[in-house]
């Protein structure tokens, strides 16, 4: 198993890290638009997958 395992931050833990929310960074999840997982009424964040998506946020517009 060489593949490692991704990390993993609570909402607060990812506002503080970049300034965001805990709001946004919740809405962010409940719209499915960052990876996120939910453990009973945590949600746990993706923190790769949430800096690929604040980098590239945009790209779109």
């Amino acid at each position: 198993m060489n593949e490692a395992l991704p990390r993993m931050v609570t909402l607060r833990e990812a506002a503080k890290m970049t300034g965001l929310s805990y709001d946004c960074l919740r809405k962010l999840c409940l719209r499915n638009e960052i990876a996120h997982i939910r453990t009973g009424t945590k949600y746990m964040i993706n923190l790769d997958k949430l800096s690929d998506y604040l980098n590239n946020v945009g790209e779109n517009l």
